[in-house]
């Protein structure tokens, strides 16, 4: 027996004392009370390149990546968004003659560059050497990573004729013919989840013997 009676609470009455404060806390009543923000209003910024050969102007939300003003925006879809971090090259075009992810890139920081992407390489009636090639070597299976492999591909092997040197190069002053150890190794920002590099190689092993022939 308590000396205070006026304050013994049985446990049924605890609980549907707070079940009555949680609905309170959640009425609608309260919800609207709480003030609203307000609409935010995302400034617009204009971008003109060339891509494929074809000048292009754009009004983007200066976040847009690279990737996605192509996609969404140009719609070339044959830029493949993968991981969307960098790390896996579907989304490799060319820029300027250099290689880069597009998903690490913004659209407005290419302010009059030069892009080309798979669809400015070739075409089915005719294909670009680099392609054909993946096709003879079956240099692809789901083909999902493809077209970032070839546009890297292509790359690869523009950057070794201007002597860009690579860590896995024995001379980094030669200008030798490329193994087929170094042409992996440059190529291995691009990851196919099929597991087709030893035909990706063969690809730009035969496509860089016919340049050097």
């Amino acid at each position: 027996m308590t000396d205070f009676p006026e304050l013994a609470m049985s446990r049924r009455v605890v609980l549907a004392s707070g079940a009555a404060t949680v609905v309170v806390a959640i009425s609608p009543s309260n919800v609207d009370a709480q003030p609203r923000a307000k609409s935010e209003t995302i400034a617009v910024m204009p971008v003109r390149f060339q891509v494929n050969g074809k000048s292009e102007f754009l009004t983007l939300d200066p976040r847009t990546s690279l990737l996605d003003a192509l996609r969404e925006h140009l719609h070339l879809t044959g830029t493949k968004k993968g991981c969307d971090h960098g790390q896996c090259g579907a989304c490799t075009v060319i820029v300027d003659g250099m290689r880069i992810n597009s998903c690490l890139s913004l659209a407005v920081q290419h302010e009059g560059d030069d892009i080309t992407t798979i669809e400015g390489l070739g075409t089915p009636d005719r294909l670009h050497p680099m392609q054909a090639a993946f096709i003879k070597h079956d240099g692809y299976q789901c083909g999902y990573c493809t077209p970032g492999q070839i546009c890297s591909a292509v790359a690869v092997l523009d950057e070794i004729e201007r002597g860009v040197p690579s860590h896995v190069q024995a001379d980094l002053n030669a200008r030798s013919h490329p193994t087929n150890m170094e042409m992996r190794e440059r190529m291995s920002g691009n990851i196919c989840r099929c597991g087709a590099y030893s035909n990706i190689a063969d690809a730009m092993a035969e496509v860089a013997g016919e340049r050097k022939a």
